[in-house]
């Protein structure tokens, strides 16, 4: 019985129609392909840059190889049915253009960079049924994990995975008989201390080993269970491998000297780790493929197949352009026009004070200007900044800093202590939302982020804001949020942030540093107009 099916299947694959690209079709692909560029060049080129600078994302310049490989090896199952319309091409193509249209006046690169994809993708499916589009979905997904994540997303989740990253080391490090202590992200083994510093969160493994991960699954021949497993597996399988990465780098420290941290042996044991996680997933697809009924070796569910040569006496057939491919090209068209045609979107900067003018005196308070080393201001990337001690007879003195920035726009954005402080080695201790009273700022009460934060013996009382446009915000994605609406509406990304902090000693009550320091803001926060425009 098997056999007359094999020989029914052979048969049928002799008569089946083999189509082809017609010539004209062949020549709009080439055309769409590279004319589709010009609306989104600025944008490519910043994620090209990205892909060159940033090691998390180095992967990043595979991804377009890898896609139109998948492509290529799907090409046998294109030629099995011709092309139709497909209406759904056209309106995903029109989301992909109103995508790019906000993300060009909004300014928000990351959305142009998903709005090309998304377009790429509408034109891709407006020639094919719904058969031929199962064949797609897995290359675009590919170009996808091309995109760079947003910087105020990278910025949180380096935090985090810098935190988690530490603990799980020290710990790690305590089971192999190595005496530490963690504060925050700074691993204090007595005679050394370790900073787990950014470049150590393992954001610059995970991307690339997820999208190894989504890779691999793409190629494992099993349940659709046991690849989504594997894929989901790469991100904690990272973290843990991150972890004892450190703690190698810890116990070496412990026995050796500092000596021993940095250099070839840093830098060779990431490249080892990254190979030792990539065997670390072979192997779990190995005992994934013994679970279940279909228990087969990994040979014969891992490999690349390669597209299956139409039978010769096949007949051929040509495919046509489309109504609805048609329709979707005239929409990249229309984006190419519009970026030729419309003018270029100028940013407004309003006139302001420089912070060098600032008061060192504000009413009782008497403030000791400071600066910062350049290495923190390369990576605040800020325009104009304050920071200063400021002092009042009978009171605790208080830490003043506001950053302003010109433009928050290419990744330069307000950094916040959320953020910052736990990498000082600072942990929170609550972190809540409040009113101060009697402060109004441009006819608005101020509300401020309100941070107790402990570093051993030490602790501090933080009050921080976001002055912004004529808005006082306090959580971090709203910032964002009206940062593109005011783009998109006002061609305006300044704005500031403020922060007060005040040390509260040993036998000094919270609620006896917290008044003073909300007189300080009372004092202080009214004569920021001139420095923070609306």
């Amino acid at each position: 019985m098997s056999a007359t099916r094999a020989q029914l299947r052979d048969a049928l694959e002799t008569v089946r129609p083999v189509w082809r690209p017609s010539l004209p079709l062949a020549g709009m692909w080439l055309f769409m392909a590279v004319i589709s560029l010009y609306p989104f060049w600025d944008e490519l080129k910043f994620m090209w840059g990205w892909w060159m600078d940033r090691p998390e994302f180095s992967h990043g310049i595979l991804m377009p190889v890898i896609s139109i490989f998948l492509f290529w090896k799907n090409s046998d199952k294109f030629e099995k049915f011709p092309f139709v319309n497909n209406v759904w091409g056209v309106l995903l193509t029109l989301f992909g253009a109103f995508l790019f249209l906000i993300g060009k006046l909004g300014s928000v690169i990351v959305l142009v960079q998903y709005a090309y994809v998304i377009t790429l993708g509408g034109v891709a499916l407006s020639l094919v049924s719904w058969q031929g589009a199962t064949s797609l979905w897995m290359p675009f997904v590919i170009l996808v994990l091309m995109i760079p994540v947003p910087e105020f997303v990278l910025k949180n989740m380096t935090v985090d995975l810098q935190l988690i990253s530490s603990k799980l080391a020290v710990f790690m490090m305590r089971l192999a008989g190595v005496t530490v202590f963690l504060e925050g992200n700074i691993i204090d083994l007595g005679t050394a201390k370790l900073q787990v510093a950014e470049a150590c969160s393992g954001l610059r493994y995970l991307f690339p080993l997820m999208t190894l991960g989504f890779i691999i699954a793409c190629f494992y021949r099993a349940a659709m269970w046991k690849r989504v497993v594997v894929f989901l597996s790469s991100a904690p399988l990272t973290i843990f491998m991150n972890s004892f990465r450190i703690a190698f780098v810890g116990i070496t420290v412990d026995h050796w000297g500092e000596s021993v941290a940095g250099g070839f042996l840093h830098d060779f044991e990431g490249w080892l780790i990254f190979m030792a996680s990539t065997l670390l997933m072979v192997g779990e697809m190995m005992i994934l493929n013994r679970v279940g009924a279909s228990r087969r070796p990994l040979r014969e569910t891992f490999g690349i197949e390669f597209p299956k040569k139409a039978p010769a006496v096949a007949p051929r057939r040509s495919w046509q352009p489309t109504t609805t491919f048609l329709i979707s090209c005239s929409i990249v068209l229309l984006m190419c026009v519009y970026s030729f045609t419309a003018p270029e979107v100028i940013e407004n900067v309003p006139a302001r004070q420089s912070f060098a003018e600032f008061p060192e005196q504000i009413g009782e308070w008497t403030g000791t200007r400071a600066g910062m080393e350049a290495v923190f201001l390369d990576e605040l990337k800020l325009d104009d900044y304050v920071i200063a001690n400021y002092t009042r007879p009978g009171s605790l003195p208080v830490n003043f800093y506001v950053a302003w920035y010109n433009s928050q726009r290419g990744g330069q954005s307000s950094h916040s202590p959320r953020t910052c402080l736990p990498g000082g080695g600072w942990r929170i201790a609550s972190l809540d939302r409040i009113k101060v009273p009697g402060v109004f700022i441009s006819g608005q009460p101020l509300f401020v982020n309100r941070g107790l934060v402990e570093n051993g013996d030490q602790r501090q009382l933080v009050y921080y804001w976001f002055q912004q446009r004529g808005r006082i915000i306090t959580n971090e994605y709203v910032v964002k949020w009206y940062l593109f609406w005011d783009s998109l509406t006002r061609h305006r990304t300044d704005g500031a942030m403020v922060r007060a902090i005040v040390s509260v000693p040993q036998g000094t009550a919270v609620a006896s540093a917290e008044a003073q320091l909300a007189d300080f803001v009372r004092d202080a926060a009214p004569r920021l107009s001139p420095y923070i425009p609306d």
